[in-house]
């Protein structure tokens, strides 16, 4: 039994033509390139994850930090299932540190013939998994943070997104803005092998390892529940909505607008899990690198940014030098995690002395549905945003587009992954967007006279809030104390 989801396979859209040798002519016809898209709507994204899965014909590596047990999770999982059940080698690998709930389901896939499910530094206890910390803290602190979705070794997903709701569009709260790029070419085998690197480490280990083995009628179980979601209302009109989306058609057709550039995965030794890791394979090491190459400007997009010391120092110099340094991050109002934002709060004087340009995103404005989008896109009807796209564009020229945000967790204690594309093209689209549409979607951050001022523009009008918009004084009272704890280092 399989959810029917509504949205035509890939490999009937032409007959005798298999979707990975339809991209051989283009691949072969670049040799050293590889062909990036990026997905900017939820919806996009979500549709390309479940028609490659349903084109995939010898293998799925699927690598994520959280999947979770809504609507478009459970979609997935059986788009994974139904390639399994073509024949497709099916490798799973998650973060334990968000799978509660999903034991059941995952034991059931696991006992498929054609499906390997690992977690990365999994909790032995699984009920009370907060004990774990307690006894294994200094492992079970640090999380695989990746996220990839490999198909054949062919096509690849790489970027910010988890695997929810809230990140694909089918949600009627919170919006995640995000950004994902879907790729061919040379760089497709580096993440193949990247994966395997990850799964073949000492973090990953076998479910099997930490589960009991699943009922005899647990895949039917998973299966009837797939069909269950896929029937609901909500089901039907995401799908609806996503079978009349142009990817759709664009990649049934094979005819999406790939841009062919140089570009390198970044990512950490996955022996960064378990605090073995060599400083030089870092990738904050690899992007200091880049950063430090920088000759007119920097715009940079990181949900969670905490600079600490060093990094505002950092900033700061380029800045005194002359380059242009524009930064967007969470509000107050707007982020997901309060105490990151404790740290982030009291570097914003000694950045904006330097000249750095702050923005910070606003839970709701009247050009949310389009903000950061390079080009035209869906939207969606949330009820407000948060930041979750980690990616930055230098000197218009070169753009980065990963997992990795600018706080002390993805520097020094998870892994993360990421591509360096070296294209004009994409480097000044995202430096455009960054320029035309986040001024009248974030509140920009001054210093007026030694104070703080937030100014926000609607229709060309600003309005200047002088304490953190949209928020209480009990909110603000609490981030400032979190902001004096000596736990900089955990943001």
């Amino acid at each position: 039994m399989s959810v029917r989801n509504d949205l035509p396979a890939i490999s009937s859209a032409c007959d005798n033509c298999r979707f990975s040798e339809s991209l051989a002519p283009q691949v072969a016809a670049r040799p050293g390139l590889s062909g990036v898209l990026p997905l900017q709507d939820g919806r996009d994204a979500f549709a390309a994850r479940v028609l490659l899965a349903d084109a995939a014909e010898r293998t799925l590596d699927v690598q994520y930090y959280i999947w979770h047990n809504d609507l478009s999770g459970t979609l997935l999982l059986e788009a994974l299932r139904r390639a399994a059940d073509r024949g497709v080698r099916v490798r799973l690998l998650l973060d334990d540190n968000n799978t509660f709930g999903l034991d059941g389901m995952l034991a059931a896939l696991d006992s498929h013939p054609h499906i390997d499910v690992r977690l990365f530094n999994a909790f032995s206890n699984r009920r009370w998994r907060w004990l774990g910390f307690l006894t294994d803290f200094s492992r079970l602190n640090r999380r695989m943070h990746n996220k990839s979705f490999t198909v054949d070794a062919h096509v690849t997903i790489v970027g910010g997104r988890n695997i929810g709701d809230e990140y694909f569009g089918a949600s009627g709260e919170t919006l995640f803005i995000d950004l994902d790029v879907l790729a061919v070419g040379a760089v497709v085998a580096d993440v193949a092998r990247d994966f395997e690197r990850y799964w073949t480490s000492a973090s990953a280990v076998p479910l099997s390892t930490v589960l009991p083995t699943a009922a005899a009628d647990g895949l039917a179980a998973c299966a009837a529940n797939a069909v269950d979601v896929g029937r609901r209302d909500e089901a039907r009109a995401y799908l609806q909505a996503i079978k009349e989306l142009p990817i759709v058609e664009d990649l049934l057709m094979r005819r999406l607008p790939y841009t062919w550039a140089p570009t390198r995965m970044i990512s950490d030794d996955p022996a960064k899990g378990v605090a073995h890791e060599k400083q030089r394979n870092l990738v904050l090491r690899k992007l200091q690198e880049v950063l430090g190459a920088l000759q007119r400007e920097l715009y940079l997009i990181s949900p969670y940014f905490v600079p600490t010391k060093r990094g505002t120092a950092f900033f700061a110099q380029h800045a005194r030098a002359g380059l242009q340094v524009k930064i967007l991050t969470n509000s107050l109002e707007a982020t997901d995690v309060v105490a990151v934002h404790a740290g982030y709060m009291k570097r914003r004087k000694a950045l904006l002395r330097a000249g750095v340009q702050l923005f910070e995103l606003r839970r709701t404005a009247p050009q949310r549905k389009r903000l950061l989008r390079m080009r035209g896109s869906s939207g969606t009807g949330s009820s407000g945003s948060s930041l979750h796209s980690k990616t930055f564009s230098l000197d218009r020229e070169r753009v980065f587009i990963g997992s990795f945000n600018f706080d002390q967790r993805s520097a020094r204690l998870n892994t993360e992954m990421g591509f360096l594309i070296e294209s004009a093209e994409l480097a000044v689209a995202s430096a455009d967007a960054f320029e035309a549409q986040i001024p009248d979607g974030a509140y920009q951050v001054r210093l007026q006279n030694g104070r703080l001022q937030w100014v926000e523009r609607n229709d060309g009008v600003d309005t200047v809030h002088r304490s953190e918009p949209g928020t209480t004084l009990w909110q603000r009272a609490l981030v400032r104390l979190i902001s004096w704890l000596p736990i900089e280092w955990l943001l």
